[in-house]
């Protein structure tokens, strides 16, 4: 009995030590996670050294075209025939046509040419030369804006062009400038003349460059031909087709009614 009693003792003493180690209030302590890592200290970026840039330098501002044509230019054939004029030549397909129809009809014409294909086909220069007819500088690209480009830029298109007309035929005289599109300038028929050149404009114009049909271009410049005009035409700067055949028609009829002459 006193046994028993020893063992239910040592029983109920093992519970209560065991309640008292995990009682309420005992709050287990949070288990240790792994240790929080601190952010790395970010490298900073080299600022490139700035390259010098190329910049272009600008254009010189085009001076603005005059509302009037500018004084000087050479608007009659200063006799009472008529003159033949030509532009944007030479030309391998057109040029060739108009020369056989003018020595056909046994006149001269004066060519205005660029300075580019002057250099492309400096054997139709030669023909023009050898056949007769006169020779006009019309710029070297046929720039519509030359007049109004700086003075040297002009005189430097203009003795460009006659370097490689003379290149053709060395002691060609070439005695007139045309500006294209008759966008005088003062400054141009300046330029023009220190070169030896005379700014040569035209009272005649039929507009062939916008290709109308032969018959159109025929009746216009019938229309407006008088004694003493300057009849402005095209063997180059695109389809021709239409002044050749207009020109079979031109000529016999400007050579009846007032004579073709050469340019003085």
């Amino acid at each position: 009995m006193m046994r028993s009693r020893a063992v239910l003792a040592l029983a109920l003493g093992l519970v209560l030590f065991l309640t008292g180690c995990g009682g309420p209030g005992k709050t287990p302590p949070p288990a240790a996670g792994p240790p929080t890592s601190a952010s790395p200290t970010p490298v900073p970026t080299p600022t490139p050294t700035p390259r010098p840039s190329r910049t272009t330098p600008p254009k010189p501002k085009l001076r603005p075209l005059p509302k009037n044509l500018p004084a000087g230019l050479h608007r009659r054939s200063d006799d009472d025939a008529v003159a033949l004029t030509f532009d944007d030549g030479p030309d391998p397909r057109w040029t060739p046509q108009i020369l056989n129809q003018l020595r056909a009809a046994h006149v001269t014409a004066t060519f205005c040419l660029i300075g580019q294909q002057a250099k492309r086909y400096p054997e139709l220069v030669e023909r023009i030369v050898r056949e007769g007819h006169q020779l006009c500088n019309h710029s070297w690209r046929h720039d519509l804006d030359l007049g109004r480009r700086p003075v040297s830029e002009i005189k430097a298109d203009l003795v460009r062009t006659n370097r490689v007309i003379r290149d053709a035929v060395p002691d060609a005289e070439i005695t007139w400038f045309r500006q294209p599109g008759g966008r005088w300038t003062a400054e141009e028929v300046a330029v023009a003349r220190k070169l030896g050149m005379r700014p040569l404009h035209w009272t005649v114009d039929p507009q062939d460059w916008n290709h109308p049909t032969a018959k159109t271009i025929a009746k216009r410049v019938e229309a407006a031909a008088r004694p003493g005009s300057i009849v402005l035409m095209h063997d180059g700067g695109g389809d021709r087709s239409q002044t050749m055949a207009a020109c079979r028609q031109v000529i016999p009829d400007l050579k009846k009614r007032y004579g073709i002459t050469r340019l003085r």
